[in-house]
C-alpha cells in the first residue's frame, strides 16, 4: 500500500518534487500541494494533474480532507517558514522532511546515512551544495580521516529562486555544519557560487579534503564506488575528471586549515599530508525544472528517496 504525501511549496521545487512523485514513486503518493500565491504555475499544474491544492499554507493543508490520509509532508519553502510548519504539523503526527536550510530535524544525505534516522518526526535535506559533496568527502573519509573538508558549489543564477537567494546565510552554516555531522570531516566550510552567465550552466561542485597521505588508489575507488551510489536516484551526477591529488608539504600553509594540534602524518611515516580534489557535475532530469537546474533536482531527488525509505520501512514495521 503506498503512502499518501503532501507538499508544502508551490515553487520550482515543490512542483518538480509533486511531479517526481507521481511519475517515479511507486511506494508514495502525492494527495496535495500547498501554496500561498493562487496565481502560481505549481497550484495551477496540480490542479491540472487532479492533485488537491490549496492556496493559505499550511492552514489551509491541514483543512483539506486529503490531509487526512497524509503521513509524510515534503517543505519546499523557506528556512523561516519551516519552523512555522513544524509547530503545526508534528503535534498533529505528521513527518516532515525538509528541503529548507532550518535544520530542525538531523540532517540526512541518502547514500550517507538514509537509514539513521526512519523514525525521526523530521529530516533535513541538508542543501544542495551538501546533497552534492558530502558523499564524496564520506567516501575519502571511509578510506583516511578527513581533517578539513571544503566544497564550492556553483550554481546558475536562474535556479536560484528568491527562497535561495533569502537563505544564502542558512546555506552555507547549514552545509558547513553537515559536512562536518555526516561527511565526517574534523572541519568543514561551505561557499555558494551564482553564476550568471547565459545561457544557464549546469550545476558544478568542487569539493577539496585535505588528510594525511594514504593510499589513493584505495580514495579513487572509494569516491567512484560512491559516485555509483549516488547516480542510482540522480542519474545526471557525474565526476568530471579523474580525482586530483597534491602533496601538502610540512611547511604549506594548507596544513593550517586541519583543527589545531591535529597530526597530518602519515601511516608511511612521512610529514607529507594530501589535497584531494573531487570535480562534479550535476544535471537535472528535467522533469519541471530546466537540466541546468541540477541544484534544484538533487534536493528534490534526495528528498524523495528519503521519503521513500522512510515509507517501506513503515511499511515492514506494521507488517511485523
Amino acid at each position: 500500500m503506498s503512502t499518501k504525501v503532501a507538499v508544502i511549496g508551490s515553487g520550482n521545487i515543490g512542483t518538480d518534487l509533486m511531479i517526481k512523485v507521481l511519475r517515479l514513486s511507486e511506494t508514495l503518493e502525492i494527495a496535495a500541494l500547498a501554496g500561498i500565491d493562487p496565481d502560481s504555475d505549481g497550484l495551477a499544474r496540480a490542479r491540472r494533474l487532479k492533485v488537491a491544492t490549496t492556496p493559505e499554507g499550511v492552514e489551509g493543508l491541514v483543512r483539506l480532507d486529503e490531509f487526512a490520509d497524509v503521513g509524510i509532508v515534503f517543505d519546499a519553502t523557506s528556512a523561516g517558514a519551516h519552523r512555522r510548519h513544524d509547530e503545526v504539523l508534528r503535534p498533529l503526527g505528521r513527518t516532515l522532511v525538509d528541503l529548507t536550510p532550518a535544520a530542525v530535524g538531523p540532517f540526512v544525505v541518502p547514500p550517507v546515512n538514509g537509514d539513521a534516522h526512519l523514525d525521526a518526526p523530521n529530516v533535513n535535506m541538508v542543501t544542495c551544495g551538501g546533497q552534492a559533496t558530502i558523499p564524496v568527502i564520506a567516501a575519502v573519509g571511509a578510506v583516511t580521516p578527513v581533517h578539513y573538508g571544503e566544497i564550492v558549489a556553483s550554481i546558475a543564477s536562474r535556479s536560484a529562486g528568491p527562497g535561495t537567494r533569502a537563505n544564502i546565510d542558512e546555506f552555507t552554516e547549514t552545509t558547513s555544519s553537515a559536512i562536518e555531522q555526516v561527511g565526517g570531516a574534523a572541519r568543514g566550510k561551505a561557499i555558494i557560487v551564482l553564476n550568471p552567465a547565459e545561457p544557464p550552466l549546469i550545476m558544478r561542485d568542487t569539493v577539496h579534503c585535505l588528510v594525511s597521505d594514504c593510499d589513493e588508489e584505495a580514495v579513487t575507488a572509494s569516491v567512484e564506488e560512491m559516485v555509483g551510489r549516488v547516480q542510482a536516484y540522480v542519474p545526471g551526477y557525474r565526476l568530471k575528471q579523474k580525482v586530483q591529488f597534491d602533496r601538502v608539504r610540512a611547511d604549506d600553509p594548507l596544513r593550517a586549515l586541519a583543527p589545531d594540534a591535529t597530526d597530518l602524518s602519515g601511516a608511511s611515516g612521512t610529514s607529507d599530508a594530501l589535497k584531494v580534489s573531487v570535480f562534479l557535475e550535476v544535471e537535472g532530469a528535467a522533469h519541471y525544472l530546466p537540466a541546468y537546474a541540477g541544484n534544484l533536482d538533487i534536493m528534490t531527488s534526495a528528498a524523495l528517496r528519503t521519503a521513500e525509505r522512510m515509507a517501506a520501512h513503515r511499511a515492514k514495521e506494521a507488517a511485523e
